[in-house]
């Protein structure tokens, strides 16, 4: 009877998405040890013989890997929870499958598990012609072969049922009239737990009052299946933050709790570490402050504990490679997995065993980039005390960079990111604020969202053609711009010591996560800095200027989710609601691209032109031009003509949109945008061809061919496009000076920000031309909603156009 009593608490690995490594599972299981825990449930979506091969028993090696995994878990002190979902395609009133079924939990049980679950969640309500035949309802069908199933298994002690109304807002009508409910706790065996996630699927809060009343219908003390950490509904999301919204004095009205965290291993710390903390407060006698449940508290104690962990040189998947034993320092503190716990045919990469099936265990993630690749997969440079020239373009270094000297401006306080080092404290308080929980941001997110909301809302106090602005009023919108921006760099300095830390496995784990938040900052960065004195105002050339919420949708993800709304009905998390916020925020095309192969810990920063830009853009496009036509320095007349012709229309013209791209050593690539390609032209024959002549003048017969050559190239260059194009897309972007990088990422959020600069002052469609043979430019830009729009009746007859509305 007593461990009937028990309460159940701990970790259900229940969500979708690949399933824990082995390893990882050995360590989960000395976490839970340590803090107090005392259940795992084995339930993962994509095993496919837990779900959709239900049928099929494990092979003689799956059950040599989960007879392992059993033992281990009770080693540690870990009930081991067998788990089995039928419900989507069993017949229940077939003999043959509740022959399969009985057979399956049997092969379970002698491999030593003691406690199982069967599952019927997120599956279709209707029966089969057989099963309406034989059953008198949906609930009544699962009923029978539970009861059925239990008493084979021989009652045992724990054995839990999940409905297919599993909260309450699945109930119909209701929690307390749902006749499914109803039959469920009528005639399911009373030692039978049933499972329960609360009033969502994703409850923001547990009540007494809601558990009492389905504790009223199910005529038992369910158990929660908590998916309060739960992340496989969004590819943009990690939650982070501590237990939170459920008072411990709730376990009187509960069988039990378990937590179903991120899909990710290395990010369920906190989580895990603070559910601990409030079990332990729950079994306290005592009832002073110090044994009461903080959730911010449980945060501070487990963040401490986190940092040894996030600071060990551990690999991809937990494949240790050294033995590290250690002791607790206190009853809270973690002790570190023992990395050689007994024999293990999973010790590394080469030792994994391929099952049939994926699941028990999921063979491990790649391994990360070795050391070469992660630190220099890019052409990382790092600086010495002593000028030194960068390398050739290789693997997307920059196009001649000039060896010491003439480096375009970088933001105040960049620091070299190369090699390995620590994530400080501030660090992953950052971190963890910025992926919190799903029904809040943490501290340093909601500022983050809350000036930028201000930012935008008033960024007519800077705008170029506005009424002129009290001077308080405009270092009041700058004060806050420079809040966003030292975040903005804070954000893009984590996502440099992720992957310049020690620590591969949650490299592997939260890379994905910081550099997608990482490039939305960046883009959301060089968009502030560009408001300032150019974005236009109710005045706009293009008569599309309403007023300054026209861009950008006047609703955030925290406005869409309420107390009522799950937290799926908005997705992206931080990460999306700053993207809402930007003029492009809708084109997803922009900001939801898979990260690269191979992280690189290269420091970048994108931000609008500044004029003393120019010579570093003059001789970067120079140097290239001479590599790409294997010239030499002398075979160019004059040292300006390659930028003047690439360059410098646009940057004479319309500096407000060219974008920098910079990394830790300078400028290293920018894009040109015209907003009104007409004007644009126009301009350009009646001043910039001019000046040009001017520049270059014939001197007899001395002047090099070379010259001569790219200024008649210069005059073509602004030839006039067709009306058709120019009435659909009136701006064009030129990538000259486009950067090639191995994270082309970095390259997109370049473009983005340009493309969000055109939107806000009222172009609604962009145009880019591109020659057919360059297919890396094709693809980047079809990648990022491009399509062709027209073939040989570009400036170059051979010519691509590409466009995209905005």
């Amino acid at each position: 009877m007593e461990e009937k009593k028990q309460f159940i608490c701990g970790v259900v690995e229940g969500f979708y998405g690949r399933p824990w490594t082995m390893d990882q599972r050995k360590v989960l299981f000395q976490w839970m040890q340590s803090w107090g825990l005392n259940t795992y449930l084995y339930g993962p979506k994509d095993d496919l013989k837990h779900r959709l091969l239900w049928r099929e028993v494990y092979s003689h090696e799956e059950e040599g890997q989960l007879r392992t995994l059993i033992r281990e878990a009770q080693s540690r002190g870990q009930r081991f929870v067998y788990a089995l979902s039928p419900g989507q395609d069993i017949v229940f009133s077939s003999s043959c499958d509740l022959t399969l079924l009985k057979r399956k939990l049997r092969q379970v049980s002698d491999l030593g598990c003691q406690a199982f679950a069967i599952l019927f969640d997120d599956i279709d309500h209707s029966m089969c012609q057989a099963d309406s035949e034989a059953f008198s309802s949906f609930a009544h069908a699962q009923v029978t072969v539970t009861n059925d199933i239990y008493r084979f298994l021989g009652e045992p002690p724990v054995f839990l049922f999940c409905p297919t109304e599993y909260c309450g807002s699945l109930c119909s009508p209701s929690v307390s009239k749902s006749p499914y409910l109803q039959t469920i706790g009528e005639d399911l065996l009373p030692n039978i737990t049933v499972i329960w996630t609360g009033s969502k699927v994703i409850s923001r809060k547990l009540s007494v009052d809601c558990l009492a009343e389905v504790e009223s219908v199910l005529q038992r003390s369910p158990l929660i299946w908590d998916n309060l950490h739960a992340n496989d509904y969004d590819s943009r999301r990690l939650f982070l933050g501590p237990f939170k919204g459920r008072d411990p004095q709730l376990r009187s009205h509960l069988r039990g709790l378990l937590l179903n965290p991120n899909c990710e291993f290395e990010a369920n710390y906190i989580p895990l570490h603070s559910l601990g903390s409030w079990y332990r407060a729950g079994k306290e006698e005592r009832k002073d402050e110090e044994c009461e449940y903080c959730p911010d508290r449980a945060l501070s104690d487990a963040l401490h504990d986190w940092m040894e962990e996030l600071n060990q040189p551990l690999q991809a998947g937990r494949q240790s490679t050294r033995a590290d034993q250690r002791s607790s320092a206190s009853a809270t503190r973690c002790k570190t997995p023992d990395r050689s716990d007994g024999p293990s045919t999973l010790r590394g990469p080469s030792a994994i065993a391929k099952l049939p099936v994926f699941p028990l265990n999921s063979s491990s993630p790649p391994s990360s980039p070795v050391k070469g690749e992660t630190e220099g997969g890019e052409g990382e440079r790092k600086r010495s005390n002593q000028p030194s020239q960068p390398n050739c373009q290789t693997q997307g270094s920059r196009p001649g960079a000039p060896s010491g000297g003439g480096r375009g401006p970088k933001a105040q306080g960049w620091g070299l990111c190369g090699g390995k080092g620590l994530l400080s404290e501030s660090q992953v308080r950052l971190l963890v604020g910025l992926y919190y929980l799903p029904h809040e941001h943490g501290p340093s997110a909601q500022k983050l969202l809350q000036d930028l909301n201000w930012l935008k809302a008033n960024c007519h106090l800077v705008s170029a053609n506005g009424k002129k602005t009290p001077p308080q009023k405009i270092d009041e919108w700058r004060g806050r711009s420079s809040r966003v921006l030292s975040l903005c760099e804070d954000i893009a300095q984590l996502h440099c010591s992720v992957v310049g830390g020690v620590n591969r496995a949650v490299l592997y784990d939260l890379y994905p996560y910081v550099w997608d938040l990482r490039n939305t900052a960046l883009v959301a960065k060089a968009f502030i800095c560009w408001l300032d004195g150019r974005v236009l105002t109710d005045n706009s050339t293009m008569d599309t200027w309403k007023n300054c919420f026209h861009w950008c949708g006047k609703t955030t993800g925290a406005d869409l989710l309420g107390l009522e709304s799950e937290p799926w009905a908005f997705k992206g998390g931080v990460s999306g609601e700053v993207q809402m916020l930007l003029p492009i925020g809708s084109s997803n095309e922009l900001f939801t691209h898979p990260p690269p192969l191979f992280p690189t810990s290269r420091l970048y920063n994108v931000r609008p032109y500044h004029g003393k830009d120019k010579l570093e853009l003059y001789r970067m496009v120079r140097q290239l031009h001479l590599r790409t036509q294997g010239g030499q320095e002398s075979s160019v007349a004059h040292p300006d003509v390659i930028g003047d012709r690439c360059l410098g229309p646009c940057l004479a013209m319309c500096p407000e949109y060219c974008f920098i791209l910079e990394d830790e050593l300078g400028v290293c690539g920018c894009v040109l945008g015209i907003f009104d390609v007409r004007s644009f032209t126009k301009r350009c024959q009646a001043s910039w061809i001019p000046a040009m002549r001017d520049k270059y003048p014939p001197k007899g017969g001395n002047t090099l061919p070379n010259t001569q050559e790219l200024i008649k190239l210069m005059e073509e260059d602004q030839g006039e496009y067709p009306d058709t194009l120019l009435y659909h897309f009136p701006s064009q972007l030129r990538l000259d000076a486009l950067p090639e990088l191995v994270d082309v990422s970095v390259s997109r959020t370049l473009l983005t920000a340009l493309l969000a600069a055109l939107k806000a002052n009222g172009s609604q469609g962009v145009f880019c031309e591109v020659q057919p043979t360059d297919r890396h430019r094709l693809e980047f830009l079809t990648k990022l909603g491009f399509l062709e729009i027209l073939r040989g009746e570009a400036r170059s007859r051979e010519g691509v156009v590409l466009g995209r509305m905005l």
